[in-house]
């Protein structure tokens, strides 16, 4: 026998959102393009994004360590409890990204439908996460070690505190 209640579920779980009341949140954020598409990994994406993410003080943000892979993108950000929201950011961030491969490449849909994010709560988590993201294009078979990778680096130094 059917529920008499339905709760309508959205398409897509919720964002983390504010959770963590007057602490800075610290997250590790992926995202992907759409049909994992090749099209990221190249200088102009690329000097794009480093562009935004170091503007992102200017929303009481900072953007840290990161990896711009071929067909995703793995980055740590910080944010103000009061501030922009990081879905808003995230989307932001795409769109700039996206103007740049419309100019690249001649078609529109570049992005995944959202992306995802992972709350840091420790030192560890953020070791074990960088550790993984640096290790990615190495995984991938294109370079030979991490520092070979030119579409890696860190903007902002983010304590983890």
């Amino acid at each position: 026998m059917p529920c008499a209640h339905t709760k309508q579920w959205p398409r897509r779980p919720p964002t983390l959102g504010r959770l963590c009341g007057t602490i800075r949140p610290f997250y590790f954020i992926t995202f992907n393009t759409y049909k994992r598409q090749n099209l990221l990994a190249r200088d102009e994406s690329h000097d794009t994004f480093c562009i935004y993410v170091t503007k992102a003080k200017q929303y009481d943000g900072a953007g840290g360590r990161y990896v711009v892979m071929p067909d995703h993108v793995h980055l740590f950000a910080a944010f103000s409890t009061d501030g922009i929201t990081l879905r808003s950011w995230v989307q932001s961030l795409r769109n700039v990204i996206g103007e740049k491969l419309l100019q690249l490449v001649a078609h529109r849909t570049h992005w995944q439908e959202g992306f995802f994010e992972h709350l840091l709560r420790s030192q560890e988590s953020y070791s074990e996460k960088w550790e993984y993201v640096r290790m990615n294009p190495v995984r991938a078979k294109l370079c030979e070690t991490p520092e070979a990778w030119p579409y890696q680096g860190e903007i902002v130094r983010i304590p983890f505190d």
